[in-house]
């Protein structure tokens, strides 16, 4: 077994990691900090998640000497709106600013996946000179375009997609609900307590467009699950072909939520590619 796929394996319980409140304009957000001396890597959990969902990446980033960050965004998990310091609801990338500043980190590498993905390219092309290397996975990006906009029209399911009572179901792959009904009964109890009741979804802070990401500087590996039925490897591969530097990696039988899915094979191809020299 390489480092790389030791490091990938090993398991952690994201409970343990210390975590806090840091007090930014118009929130206390919470966030979990595997701290170290190693490059910065920041984590952008979905829309059915929280910081939570990144227990098998801290781990993995930790061990492989990089320091791991993973926040709950505004209105998610454990970070809670506060109008008395700020405005509301503001935007996760503005949010995602003031962690940094609050944290004095260096150049970082970003990482986003599904609802994380949308804001990971939203602060990429807003703040080129503060990452390092940006992973975008499992994402439909968000895109105010007519071309993408029609894409996510064809490959609806009516009468699935958007309903919440049957959500899960898009969110993780079938192979996955088979082999891990463990697993998957934690992904759901997360995905139903992981939103605060009636907290207000946090706009882009401009909305993603072709030109937009044609203007990130940082080369980018795009992570793709093979039985993806909300961000299919053709949809991904339509927006991040105008990316100026990227890579497409697929792995054949995931579903949407592609780190939690296949953790050790996420971890390794994210693990190879923020090793590897530009």
């Amino acid at each position: 077994m390489t480092e790389i796929e030791s490091a990938a394996s090993a398991p952690i319980d994201s409970k343990k990691l210390d975590g806090a409140h840091a007090h930014l304009p118009g929130v206390q957000l919470w966030y979990l900090d595997t701290g170290g001396e190693g490059q910065p890597v920041v984590l952008l959990h979905a829309n059915t998640g929280t910081a939570q969902a990144w227990a098998a990446q801290l781990q993995a980033l930790s061990s492989a000497g990089y320091r791991a960050i993973a926040f709950d965004r505004r209105g998610w998990g454990k970070s809670v709106a506060d109008p008395a310091s700020g405005v509301q609801p503001g935007s996760v990338a503005e949010d995602l600013d003031a962690l940094a500043n609050h944290l004095q980190l260096p150049r970082f590498h970003l990482i986003g996946i599904a609802g994380g993905g949308f804001v990971a390219l939203d602060y990429a092309a807003w703040r080129p000179e503060r990452l390092l290397k940006l992973v975008v996975a499992g994402s439909n990006g968000q895109f105010n375009e007519p071309l993408m906009q029609a894409f996510y029209a064809r490959i609806a399911i009516p009468g699935v997609t958007g309903n919440p009572a049957v959500r899960p179901y898009l969110e993780v792959g079938v192979a996955y609900r088979a082999e891990n009904p463990e697993g998957y009964a934690r992904f759901i109890e997360m995905e139903h307590t992981s939103r605060q009741t009636d907290a207000p979804a946090q706009p882009m802070r401009t909305p993603n467009t072709f030109a937009k990401v044609a203007t990130i500087q940082a080369e980018t590996l795009i992570l793709m699950g093979g039985a993806d039925l909300l961000a299919p490897p053709a949809l991904m591969r339509t927006w991040a072909s105008h990316l100026k530097q990227v890579r497409y990696v697929e792995i054949p039988d995931a579903g949407h939520s592609i780190n939690w899915e296949r953790p050790q094979q996420f971890n390794a191809l994210v693990l190879h590619f923020l090793n590897s020299m530009g």
